[in-house]
């Protein structure tokens, strides 16, 4: 009880902006704006690890392959079994709660390095806060996200010198995907800087730098490429650096001028790419990025993700939307209350603390209300009714969807797999194959397919005497024809 008295502040601060993400997140679920990609495929991944086999990529393949060579993302297989409890939320739950826990872990640091208690608090709010946080949460479920939520606690159990406990939780943070190890090199060199004098701790770190690096190499060119069917990395999409990761570096080492235009510039010439690049550095710079540069130890940690950001062959990787922004959140909440918290003046660092906040709060307030980079406001406004709606009966479509039965396989529109995806087999429609059951809704968008040639297979469909429509309302779903 005393230790709850202590600590109540952060405590109701957690229980806040959990309950905020949950209304993003759950109702995003419960309304049918959670799709086959991610969410779904990840399920399904669960209900496979669950029941000891091997997920083959099936939501969204139609020729079978490991879901670990898309991502090689361990954590589905360890979360597998809180799906027994969780059914269908059960990723978006563990999502939220470890959004929180890092918040918590970001208090965990400045609480055992700093005696301002100010800090401490101004710092776990920034990570809540923070503009990327919000997109994740609205879009699904990415390991990435989880990873980047236990980077607060790699830094308390570095600074707090456990090192066994601080290498079990790189190891944990290499296996979330296979980009994360990449970005562990820029951290573990960025904290050798931060603790220079401190030989032992600066070598451990560089030592595991290294292991990174080699974790990096042996995923994505050795193991990958093993368990997939073509052999290769399949997210290498980066072609102006070349094609695969030894051309990148060379390519970033012989024209680094060149480097440093692109993360400004519109380099795919697509104008669906125009000032996405822009929009991304105002946001950052207006959260506070600019006080790093008294601390380049932490603008060092952020530069894989600016170049596997925005040297991307897809504009939309660019922006603030979705997870790809993550990561940011907790190398900045980390790195400028540590600048902040070096000023001597209480007052100034309350007023440099406030105006910090105020601005992130009205970075992420942008987010929600107008960017120039494409996201759906729909599933991130939680403040507006819109949020809460859609324009057909959503009872009446999960009341269907319980109906099928546990066993059938089924093809389904985007939106509609995640909940039903604890199943052996399921298809993001219009991949049928063995399917017995069909799912689909003229209300929801045609992806993957145009909306010409989708109108024009669910008439084929509804006409062929192999299917028949046994509901017709706000979705519909037909039953395969002995």
């Amino acid at each position: 009880m005393e230790l709850l008295k202590k600590h109540k502040n952060i405590i109701l601060i957690s229980i806040f902006f959990g309950f905020l993400y949950s209304l993003i997140s759950f109702v995003n679920h419960y309304y049918f704006r959670t799709y086959a990609m991610d969410l779904g495929a990840y399920t399904n991944a669960l209900y496979d690890y669950r029941n000891f086999q091997w997920n083959d990529g099936s939501v969204f393949k139609n020729i079978g392959e490991n879901l670990l060579a898309n991502h090689f993302d361990l954590y589905l297989i360890f979360f597998a079994p809180l799906s027994f409890i969780f059914g269908t939320y059960t990723l978006l739950i563990v999502q939220i709660g470890a959004v929180v826990f890092g918040g918590l872990g970001v208090y965990a640091l400045f609480i055992s390095t700093k005696k301002d208690t100010a800090i401490v608090l101004f710092a776990s709010v920034y990570f809540y806060l923070f503009f990327g946080v919000f997109a994740a949460i609205s879009y699904d479920y990415h390991s990435n996200v989880v990873a980047a939520a236990l980077i607060p606690w790699l830094f308390y159990l570095i600074a707090r010198r456990r090192l066994l406990a601080s290498s079990i939780l790189f190891l944990i943070i290499i296996v979330s995907k296979e980009n994360i190890s990449l970005w562990l090199v820029f951290i573990s060199i960025g904290l050798a800087i931060e603790y220079r004098k401190d030989a032992f701790l600066r070598n451990y770190l560089f030592f595991a730098a290294i292991f990174s690096a080699l974790s990096f190499v042996l995923i994505t060119s050795v193991i990958m490429p093993s368990i997939s069917n073509n052999g290769s990395y399949p997210h290498f999409h980066y072609s102006y650096l070349g094609h695969n990761s030894f051309e990148a570096i060379q390519q970033l080492i012989l024209h680094p001028f060149d480097a440093i235009k692109v993360l400004f510039t519109n380099h795919l010439h697509n104008s669906n790419g125009d000032f996405i690049k822009l929009e991304l550095h105002i946001l950052l710079i207006v959260s506070g990025l600019p006080l790093l540069i008294k601390k380049p130890q932490y603008i060092l940690m952020l530069l894989p993700i600016y170049f596997q950001k925005l040297f991307h062959d897809n504009c939309s990787m660019w922006g603030v939307g979705g997870q790809y922004s993550i990561e940011y959140a907790p190398i900045m909440a980390i790195g400028i209350f540590m600048v902040i918290s070096e000023f001597k003046k209480g007052k100034t660092i309350k007023l440099l603390s406030y105006t910090i906040l105020f601005l992130t709060l009205a970075s992420t307030i942008r987010l929600m209300d107008y960017t120039i980079s494409y996201i759906d406001k729909s599933r991130i406004r939680f403040y507006q009714k819109a949020h809460y709606q859609r324009d057909y009966d959503v009872e009446v479509v999960h009341n269907q969807l319980s109906k099928i039965p546990k066993d059938a396989i089924v093809s389904a529109q985007s939106p509609f797999v995640p909940h039903l995806s604890l199943r052996d087999n399921v298809y993001q429609f219009p991949i049928i194959k063995d399917a017995t059951y069909i799912v689909y809704s003229r209300k929801e968008g045609s992806y993957p397919l145009s909306k010409i040639k989708f109108d024009s297979l669910i008439m084929e469909l509804e006409h062929s005497k192999n299917w028949k429509i046994v509901f017709d309302g706000s979705i519909t779903i037909l039953r395969s024809q002995p």
